[in-house]
């Protein structure tokens, strides 16, 4: 990877790129086409591929011995086709075996390190609705990894995107403000983040539930709270549509290009148009992809190239 690039070329790349479409068929074969896709391409790709040895009545298991060499020619792809200020998020979780957890994520991971992708976050998606269980060594597993790559350190990031409207309560707490509220003060758990709540007066928007204050500061954490979706019969691993959205918002402006190429339920598809953004998917299950333009249509919006 990390091959010299013709930048003349780049302009032209996406009138190239068929956009709002999925391909029917297995990425690693598809995404080698450089007519489909040319070399930075895509602005942002977000993915949940096959877990080792799960989802074994839609996909072929992969052993987990074997993760690592099945998913490099797809990361080396990848690798070529994102833009060099683009990001690639990748949903995947390890399991346990008799009692022991797997390691082929690690090992992935330091796999796409030497192969140049720059390892800059770990979003943790904090599933409040876990599947429940009991085990002798472990408790509920309520989380999954949500792995930031990227192609360079300077990157396309909009932290200011993933605000939101402070809320009605503002209106009833800034108008019982006592001297306490305008000055800067110890918290009553003599810890370092008590605040000057004066300052939030004129906030119109503030960064969601899952930020931390400090200093006067807000800053948004790296976990994601989102419940997991339990209503679609039509897949076993659907992500909930807020999870894309997240990362889209974040990473991606209006009209930019989402890849993902295991889209599964259609769920990248989705977020992307709502959220004005246009979507390339790659699904080898072809009854998914005859779901996806369904819902599409269902939903009124239209799935044809632009």
């Amino acid at each position: 990877m990390g091959k010299n690039i013709d930048m003349s070329k780049l302009a032209d790349n996406k009138y190239k790129l068929k956009i709002n479409i999925i391909y029917p068929g297995d990425c690693r074969k598809i995404l080698v086409d450089t007519e489909k896709f040319p070399d930075n391409s895509i602005d942002l790709i977000i993915t949940s591929p096959p877990y080792a040895d799960k989802r074994k009545k839609y996909y072929k298991s992969i052993h987990p011995e074997e993760y690592v060499d099945w998913f490099l020619p797809v990361a080396n792809e990848l690798f070529r086709i994102l833009k060099d200020d683009g990001s690639f998020i990748l949903n995947i979780k390890e399991h346990a075996i008799n009692g022991e957890k797997d390691t082929y994520v690690l090992e992935l991971i330091l796999a796409l390190k030497k192969e140049g992708w720059l390892w800059v976050e770990e979003y943790c998606w904090y599933k409040k609705n876990s599947f429940p269980g009991k085990w002798s060594n472990r408790f509920r597993d309520s989380w999954e990894r949500c792995l930031h790559f990227t192609k360079n350190k300077k990157f396309k990031m909009y932290q200011d995107a993933v605000k939101v409207p402070i809320g009605n309560w503002a209106e009833k707490r800034f108008k019982s403000m006592t001297n306490k509220d305008f000055e800067r003060h110890i918290s009553k758990t003599n810890g370092t983040l008590g605040r000057n709540v004066s300052n939030w007066i004129n906030k119109r928007k503030v960064y969601p539930h899952n930020v931390i204050v400090f200093e006067e500061e807000h800053y948004v954490t790296n976990v994601i709270e989102l419940p997991t979706v339990c209503n679609n019969k039509n897949h076993s691993a659907t992500f909930p549509l807020e999870l894309p959205i997240w990362f889209i918002i974040l990473f991606t402006k209006s009209g930019d290009i989402v890849l993902d190429p295991f889209i599964g339920s259609g769920t990248t598809a989705y977020a992307s148009l709502a959220m004005d953004r246009k979507y390339i998917g790659i699904e080898q299950n072809i009854s998914f992809v005859e779901n996806i333009k369904k819902q599409i249509k269902a939903l009124k919006i239209s799935d044809g190239n632009e």
